[in-house]
């Protein structure tokens, strides 16, 4: 354990490496700058340049990196080295404080969604103070921000600063109007996200193109055994995925990044990993590192890891727990209800902002976890709906009523858990239980914003969730600072948001279909697929509240919705492309060889004897080749729909019309062909079936 302590954060230039580096004025100015948002002065990014350098030299560091977070959803970073020329041949290891605060990427080759032209290169990265920088495989990494030469953001991390600066000032400004904030000067949202992934043998998946090509499987039939037994949660930790556990920890731990919880999912082959909590930006950069470091350690480990949303039909796919809060500088998280949540003003008005937040804004939420890996899980009985809802508990949702109904809230006192056993401890149940089924679930301090998928940056929900919120608590302050009766009008806007905002909250299964038609009556927004929620990024409403923060201009939604539409396209082309060339190259000749196998058989027998029995290859036989026909013709109907699909965008049609053709047409003939697909590998010897099984897949890891 004492190793633990000692490797913790050892390549991260922090709070704390900082302060033994630097001067004491320049570290005084840096953590201004780092915790209350000053403006950095040029001198200090210079001193804390050599400083940087020198720490990562000794570190055996030998390039840096300005690591920034495009639109493609990954990271991105070019490598300069340190070196300097001098006379006489030789070098010397400089880094200034220009390198170190600016970095000029082509802009011309990342997403931007029409706001750049492949001509129009020039790009900037500009140094984020708030995240601590790395070192990375012998280079330092500089987490950055990254914008056009129009100032437009290009990436992920530049909207997620813009909101949490937004909402701080907007928290501030309530907090304020309450006793005992006095000290307050700022508020951070912080965020825990939970990541599950599936981890397969490299020699399986290599012998899987669809895997390869688009991280999922796009042909397979159900394994004898999936996850019916519910054996595999929280089981016993298969050796070497224990190895592999161990590794990524200690390579986490080395980059400061708080890895807690690991456990076996749902799902054979699945697992999770959990980190404490963290500043959003900060838990943003450390998933992504995360993300990274689960596939390098897997192939260390002769596995693969694969982040798709769904890379198995017919067992759980993968998302990524979005654990929400929000916290003052003086340490108070402002969603604690404390012991008398009842009572707790404040607490309730917070409450209520988010309550607000998420059913004017339902949309905005459904859009900032779109993507056409995540449509395979959202409502599909394995995570929540596409419907979205808020979980507040028995607790809380009696309070809410008691305020409602102007009566007082009955509070009940703690109960003891009774389990029967007496040598087992006692403690204290909690006041409510868990909804698994919810996408937005109250989880005692925090919200659990359950619909994002495993593959992507938790950088837009963020982004969304805390405008969505900033807004809300903007309004309360602009009615509550003019406020003569503080206590009253607190109470009334209190009790007008909850019976005007009661329809977001839904406490039971949102599983049943009985829901879908509820949230219908209740005016609740069902979006179910990704070309159905995009477009509503660009309404009046949500264009509007992205402004008035300066979280994202017209033009950077409007690239938005371009990228997010030609992504989706992309990504099922893709996946239309592979499946085609697999049914063409190994299942359609599989089959072939299959059948004349059986053919072959057949003749052989009734050479060797008229009377032998041939039923069950006949049979077989029939049945192959009505399968074989199926496939052929399922095939060739892909095809046209793909051909129809690039002649509709070559057409110069909107990019959302074009990612609905994919959604309607093509992906709807991909699963015809699986399906097809599917049923003649049931009956195919293994050995003439030309990849691995999902049994082979999912039990490969042994």
């Amino acid at each position: 354990m004492d190793e633990v302590t000692e490797i913790f954060g050892e390549n991260v230039f922090n709070e704390t490496v900082m302060k033994a580096r630097l001067p004491k004025e320049t570290f005084k100015q840096l953590m201004k700058t780092i915790e209350g948002g000053e403006k950095l002065d040029p001198s200090v990014a210079t001193v804390v340049a050599n400083a940087m350098k020198d720490w990562a030299v000794e570190k055996g560091a030998t390039h840096f990196t300005h690591w920034f977070q495009p639109l493609t959803g990954i990271t991105a970073e070019k490598h300069d080295s340190f070196i300097s020329p001098l006379e006489g041949g030789k070098i010397i290891m400089e880094f200034s404080g220009k390198e170190l605060v600016q970095g000029e990427p082509d802009a011309s080759s990342f997403p931007s969604g029409g706001i750049r032209a492949t001509f129009e290169a020039r790009g900037y990265t500009a140094w984020d103070p708030t995240s601590y920088a790395f070192i990375k495989d012998g280079t330092l990494c500089i987490p950055t921000a990254f914008c056009s030469y129009t100032g437009e953001a290009l990436d992920k991390k530049t909207p997620l600063l813009r909101s949490m600066q937004a909402i701080s000032k907007q928290a501030v400004r309530v907090l304020k109007l309450f006793e005992g904030n006095e000290a307050v000067t700022s508020v951070k949202t912080t965020v825990g996200p939970e990541q599950e992934y599936f981890l397969v043998d490299k020699s399986v998946y290599d012998k899987r193109e669809d895997l390869i090509y688009t991280g999922r499987t796009l042909f397979g039939a159900k394994a004898p055994k999936g996850q019916e037994l519910e054996d595999h949660y929280f089981g016993m930790i298969k050796p070497r995925v224990q190895e592999f556990m161990k590794d990524l920890n200690k390579e986490l731990w080395k980059l400061g990044i708080l890895a807690k919880t690991e456990h076996n999912e749902v799902a054979p082959a699945q697992h999770e990993l959990a980190p404490i909590f963290s500043t959003t930006n900060l838990a943003c950069d450390h998933n992504q590192l995360t993300m990274e470091l689960m596939r390098k350690t897997a192939s260390k480990h002769g596995m693969v890891c694969l982040l798709h949303e769904k890379p198995f039909a017919g067992v759980n796919g993968s998302g990524k727990h979005n654990n929400w809060s929000i916290s003052t500088n003086t340490g108070k998280n402002l969603l604690d209800p404390g012991a008398t949540p009842e009572s707790n003003a404040q607490f309730l008005l917070f409450l209520c902002a988010v309550i607000k937040a998420v059913d004017e804004y339902q949309d905005l939420l459904r859009i900032s976890v779109a993507s056409a890996g995540n449509d395979h899980r959202l409502g599909a009985n394995e995570a929540p709906p596409a419907i979205i809802s808020i979980f507040l508990g028995d607790e809380l949702s009696a309070i809410l009523d008691s305020i409602e109904k102007g009566v007082p809230y009955g509070k009940h006192e703690k109960e003891k858990m009774q389990i029967g056993v007496t040598v087992l401890p006692e403690f204290n149940k909690d006041t409510t239980d868990r909804n698994r089924t919810s996408p937005f679930a109250f989880t005692g301090n925090k919200f659990e914003f359950r619909m994002l998928g495993s593959n992507e940056s938790i950088a837009c929900a963020n982004v969304f969730l805390n405008t969505a919120v900033a807004e809300e608590l903007s309004q309360f302050a602009d009615i509550l600072e003019k406020s003569k009766d503080f206590k009253g009008d607190l109470h009334d806007l209190i009790l007008k948001t909850i019976k005007d905002h009661k329809r977001i909250i839904f406490n039971g299964n949102g599983y049943d279909d009985s829901w879908v038609k509820e949230a219908e009556k209740r005016g609740l927004y069902n979006l179910k697929s990704t070309p159905e929620a995009l477009p509503h990024i660009l309404d009046e409403k949500n264009v509007k509240v992205f402004e008035k923060f300066g979280v994202y201009s017209k033009v950077e939604l409007e690239s938005r919705y371009e990228i997010h539409n030609e992504n989706y396209s992309k990504i099922i082309n893709i996946e239309a492309e592979t499946m085609l060339e697999m049914a063409k190259k190994d299942i359609l000749p599989a089959a072939s060889r299959y059948a004349t196998n059986l053919a072959s058989t057949i003749g052989l027998k009734k050479a060797a004897s008229a009377e032998c029995d041939c039923t069950y290859e006949n049979e077989m036989l029939s049945k192959v080749s009505v399968l074989t026909a199926s496939i052929f013709k399922k095939t060739s109907a892909l095809e046209k729909a793909v051909l129809d699909a690039k002649e509709l965008s070559a057409g110069g049609a909107d990019s959302g019309k074009v990612a609905m053709f994919y959604r309607e047409s093509v992906f709807a003939a991909m699963g015809e062909l699986r399906a097809a697909a599917d049923e003649l590998e049931v009956i195919t010897p293994k050995e003439l079936w030309p990849f691995p099984s999902y049994g082979d897949l999912l039990y490969s890891v042994r």
